[in-house]
């Protein structure tokens, strides 16, 4: 159905996560967890709705993780 969610905090990812890396990870697990590819268009405002929402919470983790030996003054995300 979907590819699969990728790591988005270094050092798994090498660089600082992107805007759009972060809203593919959240469009893959809402297309996983609903089971559609693209919702019908009745569905279309809370299947969009639902990808803001998991993008904005995980920019916010990236945000806040603390990695152990990461390089001082950067965080994970």
């Amino acid at each position: 159905m979907c590819r699969s969610i990728k790591t988005l905090r270094p050092p798994a990812l090498p660089e600082e996560a992107t805007e759009e890396d972060i809203r593919a990870a959240a469009l893959q697990y809402v297309r996983k967890v609903s089971g559609f590819r693209a919702p019908a268009a009745h569905n279309r405002e809370v299947f969009d709705h639902a990808v803001e929402a998991i993008a904005a919470a995980t920019a916010e983790l990236l945000d806040n993780l603390e990695v152990r030996g990461a390089p001082a003054g950067r965080r994970a995300g």
